[in-house]
């Protein structure tokens, strides 16, 4: 099945505008870290998938650029990134730690010199500090004892958030997968399985679809551990007939996330989980409904927080309403009470809709894309059009 793929000349657009950001601060280079399980900053700028070791990725004020592998992953990235100018170095290595005694690798001299930053006193902007181990810090300390590092962990938030019409092809897709997916293992899951054996369904059905990977870890969560807010499934916990389980399935294009959300009753729902059910679906409804462009973040979060306390359930609040989505399912920013930009056109954001209670918890979860006027669901069928009892 064919998908959306971004094009060249978006990734090069891309480097351009980050080197403009960089020229603007007065910085002569800018480096992004990522790593296997958070690779979207230098995805975003070339296109590599991490895996393994740490990647990384230099673009020079002037416009220039340079990927950073490890030792073992030259040939992958001279396939797959867009950035031809690639350089292995130690730091990036794999965290097995091995010595690589017979390869020649590069310094952050080399790269730099490449991009065509020269000169002891440089500012260098480093823009994945979660990201960034001490090693790399340290080289680039090592290589530069004169120079200046500063804290630019805003940049890509700034390029990432307002999303272009290449990536809002790849999200669509993405939802479709994981919609239809969903559909199938709601159909296909019985009593007698286990977590493990539903989510390897979920994982089966999204790369017959079309997924290039899967979004996230396909949540499939069963009774008391639907209260873990970040999970994964779990090969001896059994579901039963009378189990309360939570899906969260997710599948990826391009390198864009989707992830669909909703709570299953493999029998009937008991009193206290349809009221905790049914409750969740009006918040998470009446939440999409407050997002147009121009709105303050904040305002939602605070909002939607009274609301869960004026209901009762004040108690069951973990975070939330919303958090930014792209090639992470969870990536900046996020809606918060703390958060006071204002929603734009194109921000791209999950409908994440958590409430955790004595013995369980539950999610609806979607994408939405902000409009002048409202949203555009991700999704073609919003999660909350129905009810998940499957009568066994």
């Amino acid at each position: 099945m064919a998908t959306p793929r971004i094009p060249d000349e978006e990734y090069a657009l891309r480097i351009k505008k980050a080197a403009a950001i960089a020229a603007e601060r007065g910085l002569d280079a800018l480096v992004f870290t990522s790593t296997e399980s958070d690779f979207a900053n230098v995805r975003y700028f070339t296109g590599y998938y991490t895996l393994w070791e740490r990647s990384g990725v230099a673009i020079s004020a002037a416009g220039e650029a340079a990927m950073i592998v490890g030792p073992e992953a030259y040939a992958t990235a001279s396939d797959y990134s867009r950035v031809k100018n690639i350089f292995s170095l130690t730091c990036y290595r794999e965290s097995a730690n091995p010595d690589y005694p017979e390869v020649d690798v590069a310094t952050f001299r080399d790269v730099m010199k490449s991009i065509g930053v020269t000169g002891d006193h440089i500012r260098v902007g480093m823009g994945s500090f979660l990201d960034t181990n001490i090693e790399i810090y340290k080289a680039m300390e090592e290589a530069y004892p004169e120079g200046e590092i500063i804290r630019a962990d805003d940049i890509p938030t700034l390029l990432r958030k307002k999303k272009s019409e290449n990536e809002l092809a790849c999200m669509r897709a993405a939802y479709d997968i994981s919609e239809k997916t969903l559909n199938k293992v709601l159909e296909d899951m019985r009593p007698g399985m286990t977590e493990s054996n539903i989510a390897g369904l979920a994982i089966r059905y999204m790369y017959e679809f079309g997924a290039e990977d899967q979004g996230m870890v396909q949540y499939v969560l069963s009774d008391e551990s639907t209260r873990h807010a970040l999970s994964r499934a779990y090969p001896h916990r059994i579901i039963t007939r009378d189990s309360f389980v939570q899906l969260d399935l997710a599948a990826r294009v391009d390198g864009y996330a989707s992830a669909l959300a909703v709570p299953v009753a493999m029998s009937k729902y008991t009193d206290e989980q349809r009221r905790c059910v049914e409750f969740g679906r009006e918040v998470h409804e009446w939440v999409k409904a407050q997002v147009k462009e121009g709105v303050v973040a904040s305002d939602i979060a605070k909002k939607t927080i009274q609301l869960y306390k004026d209901r009762g359930f004040g108690d069951n609040y973990l975070y939330g309403p919303l958090h930014g989505l792209g090639m992470i399912e969870v990536e900046a920013p996020w809606v918060e009470t703390s958060t006071d930009y204002k929603l734009e056109e194109n921000f791209c954001y999950q409908v994440d809709t958590f409430l955790i209670a004595e013995k369980f918890g539950l999610r609806w979860e979607e994408g939405i894309r902000v409009t002048r006027d409202g949203y555009e669901q991700f999704n073609p069928t919003p999660v909350c059009s129905r009810l998940y009892e499957l009568g066994f």
